[in-house]
């Protein structure tokens, strides 16, 4: 059997578009689908960097609260250009990652406070441990 991939993650979001415009203006991510909005839910946004989903989905305020997700990582090829887009879109300047953190060198907060990971190398070292081969 051929190993799971993942190729979809949801986020929940006050403002749909904002978040969605801030990811594909800052990352290049491509819209791929649109939801209309509905009497009881607003309109969800798709994006793709090509190989994995993001799908920014509106938080609603009644019901249970969506928790799970810490944060995500992007692979970049430059994290310098990458941080002055986060910076010309108006969040946080990313922060630079303790050096006993392997597989990201920053980690930066779109613009409704969720965390992602930028490397520029460090997700090509992972590598799983002898003992969970067994």
């Amino acid at each position: 059997m051929s190993r799971p991939m993942i190729r979809h993650l949801a986020i929940f979001v006050r403002d749909v578009a904002k978040v969605a415009e801030f990811y594909s203006s800052v990352f290049g991510l491509d819209v791929l689908h649109r939801t209309e909005a509905t009497a009881t839910e607003g309109a969800a946004i798709f994006l793709s960097d090509g190989h994995l989903t993001l799908a920014v989905l509106p938080q609603r305020l009644q019901g249970d609260i969506a928790h799970g997700i810490n944060h995500f990582g992007f692979a970049i090829e430059n994290a310098q250009e990458t941080i002055e887009r986060i910076k010309a879109a108006g969040v946080e300047e990313p922060k630079l990652r303790p050096s006993t953190r392997a597989f990201a060198e920053f980690r930066g907060c779109d613009p409704e406070g969720i965390l992602f990971d930028l490397s520029e190398h460090g997700y090509s070292r992972s590598k799983p441990s002898p003992e969970n081969n067994a």
